[in-house]
């Protein structure tokens, strides 16, 4: 069982959540010399320079086991290189409020993967129903009553898909990778090599858009990818292995407040009345699905 009750890992977690809330801004602004696929490319590649100058700094080898890496490219492409991509394209046409408010779907996609694909445990009544209330929440989001609004269908359909993916990731990992003993440092490493060298086709072919580079842009993507893909990612890790994967994966409760604040600020990003609200009932049903409201015996 993990050991939450030191709480040793919450600044982890509180860093890991205010980094991902401020990665739609920087994704954002990043757009701004760079496509969707060097977006992705150049925060996996900053965040794998960053961790392997610490992993040789602290003198942590990367894994040795070919099985390790062949899981760790699984975790990649959920978690860097397809939702890199996706993320990236969809900011092309949404505001990045609403990004980071469907990101926030992650705890309850990860509990979906939890009960259905790893089974580890039979599914409870609080966790349909929280899954529910985090699906009617998503539609508030949206403004389904006016259609998508300014959002384009296939925009929401690549940020469905990027935090289902994510959902996937999170027992992924509890599964395949924890149990294994390796430093945190040591399984980010080669996460964001193997993404970084999966990238590198797309990012040579498509990686620059044209639009010239920009002191604003620049420091965007060096912060994302030195920050959000690189120390971020090490954080996570070790967060699922002191608390788990379901508690990990509720990170994103953290992200949403964190992103609409910054898109306000810095982007001047409009906030209809039904996306903060949807966001609190997608946050609703994530509690409900992790059983946060039931009385403890």
């Amino acid at each position: 069982m993990p050991a939450t009750s030191s709480r040793s890992w919450l600044p982890a977690y509180f860093a890991v959540g205010i980094i991902w809330g401020c990665s739609f801004l920087f994704i954002k602004l990043s757009l701004g010399f760079l496509t969707p696929f060097g977006v992705a490319f150049m925060r996996c590649a900053l965040g794998a320079a960053t961790l392997l100058v610490i992993s040789a700094l602290g003198r942590v080898a990367l894994p040795k086991e070919l099985i390790v890496w062949c899981h760790l490219w699984v975790v990649a492409m959920c978690l860097n290189v397809v939702p890199g991509v996706l993320f990236a394209l969809a900011e092309t046409r949404t505001t990045s409020i609403v990004a980071g408010i469907i990101n926030a779907l992650t705890p309850l996609t990860s509990l979906f993967f939890i009960l259905v694909v790893f089974r580890d445990d039979p599914m409870k009544r609080h966790q349909l129903i929280g899954l529910g209330v985090g699906l009617i929440g998503v539609l508030f989001v949206l403004g389904v009553w006016h259609g998508f609004g300014s959002n384009p269908w296939w925009a929401v359909a690549a940020l469905l898909g990027s935090v289902t993916l994510y959902g996937f990731s999170f027992p992924y990992s509890r599964h395949f990778l924890i149990p294994r003993g390796l430093a945190p440092v040591s399984l980010a490493s080669a996460q964001l090599l193997l993404a970084t060298l999966t990238l590198v086709p797309t990012y040579l072919i498509d990686g620059l858009n044209g639009h010239g580079l920009s002191l604003k842009a620049v420091g965007s993507i060096l912060a994302l990818g030195i920050f959000g893909s690189g120390f971020a990612f090490m954080w996570n890790f070790r967060v699922i292995a002191a608390a788990g994967s379901s508690i990990a994966s509720t990170v994103t409760y953290l992200t949403p407040v964190v992103a609409v604040i910054v898109g306000v600020i810095f982007l001047h990003e409009s906030l209809a009345w039904f996306e903060p609200v949807g966001g609190l009932i997608v946050l609703l049903g994530a509690a409900i699905g992790q059983g946060r409201f039931l009385r403890r015996t």
